[in-house]
């Protein structure tokens, strides 16, 4: 049985065999007409109507590069670990099992994408993630390393960073030209399933998911408990891309003991509230106000350093950079970039992430060596980084 992630739309042979379909039945249509009785013309009206936006529509997947296959579309996926080198299985336990792999693969200067499911014990939620470990992590056993949560868009999952735009293969080669230091990255699911129709914005919801707990305590608390890696929030990152952006940004905003940096690719500064995402704060004001990039920066603002992009093709989301850019004060940090063209796509994805690795290159510290701080001790942030205390929804 074929799936439909099987199924083809980056392909010029998508759009050209819908539009042959609806030639076809648009003749036929015609031809039948004064044939066949009312209800057999309505059904062959509705049918012509539809292939032709099908057709349209698969055009400009073509053009815009917005999803490869149908499965994509959908949001559904046979095999979750896509674009992974290995499954380490519940809770990561298989991860001792494959480091010969890892170290094997890091001989040659390829960082390791290993595929697991994630039991989050303080938010309820068990959800797909992908990990990637740098070039490198086997060799020096004593370090630790800075950490990147790259978070795919809507309905996007793990596989969308993994395999669709291939984040860890840039990383890789950033890595290699010594643009970025080792840094191991994160790529959680943040949507879960039903996927499609089911945008949860990352946010510990009212009467819903607790996506922001298990973002930010249960894969944290997971990170820092398995995987050699910093735990001073000057080496902690959050980036991601559309929602992932907007995510990235006001999860490092409300927990700024954990993030020092953010990146956020084509993201906007608060929920949506449409027929896909909902109210998901059901009409309580003050958790929309702490979800809103633009109310954090200004009432809570705390020592972080935010690339914000869009492109110029991308009125909304420029107008998002905008609104941030001016409400933040020091001691945050806002550097924002329109790029050429840069419509809402995974081709102006692929083709910004390496500007992007630069950025995070310029601003992660390297791997902390075991000579720099006692093993377990915490690196001293120093004063300033304020514990939020935000309001928090009903149980």
């Amino acid at each position: 049985m074929i799936h439909a992630s099987e199924l083809r739309l980056d392909v010029a042979a998508a759009p050209v065999v819908l539009a042959a379909t609806a030639l076809v039945l648009l003749v036929g249509t015609g031809g039948a007409w004064h044939r066949v009785r009312r209800t057999g013309r309505s059904l062959l009206a509705v049918a012509s109507a539809v292939v032709v936006l099908a057709a349209c529509g698969a055009g400009a997947n073509l053009l815009g590069g917005f999803f490869p296959t149908v499965g994509s579309l959908i949001g559904s996926s046979p095999d979750p670990g896509e674009g992974t080198a290995a499954d380490i299985g519940p809770d990561g336990a298989g991860l001792d099992a494959v480091m010969p792999l890892v170290a094997a693969r890091s001989a040659h200067g390829l960082g390791t994408t290993l595929h697991m499911t994630l039991h989050g014990a303080a938010s309820g939620i068990d959800r797909d993630a992908d990990v990637h470990l740098p070039p490198g992590y086997t060799e020096h056993p004593g370090y630790r390393f800075p950490v990147v949560e790259w978070l795919p868009g809507f309905p996007g999952e793990p596989r969308e960073v993994a395999a669709l735009f291939r984040v860890p293969d840039v990383l890789d080669a950033a890595i290699a030209a010594h643009r970025v230091p080792p840094v191991v990255v994160v790529i959680p699911d943040i949507n879960g399933e039903p996927r499609f129709g089911h945008d949860q914005e990352c946010v510990d919801a009212q009467h819903g998911a607790h996506d922001d707990t298990y973002l930010t305590t249960d894969l944290v608390g997971w990170t820092m408990q398995h995987l050699r890696v910093r735990t001073d929030r000057g080496a902690w990152a959050l980036a991601g891309w559309s929602s992932g952006g907007y995510c990235a940004m006001n999860l490092a905003l409300r927990h700024p003991r954990t993030y020092a940096l953010a990146v956020s690719q084509s993201g906007y500064d608060r929920t949506p509230d449409d027929v896909v995402t909902g109210e998901l704060f059901a009409g309580r004001p003050d958790l929309a106000a702490a979800n809103d990039v633009v109310a954090l920066l200004r009432g809570r603002p705390a020592p972080l350093a935010m690339l914000v992009t869009a492109g110029t093709d991308e009125p909304d989301e420029r107008a998002a950079a905008d609104r941030i850019r001016a409400a933040a004060t020091p001691p945050v940090t806002v550097d924002t970039r329109v790029y050429p063209g840069g419509g809402h796509n995974q081709n102006a994805v692929r083709a910004q992430l390496p500007d992007l690795v630069d950025w995070l290159g310029a601003h992660l510290p390297g791997p902390l060596v075991p000579s720099a701080a006692p093993a377990g001790v915490t690196v001293d942030d120093g004063p300033g980084v304020p514990q939020r205390v935000l309001p928090v929804p009903d149980p």
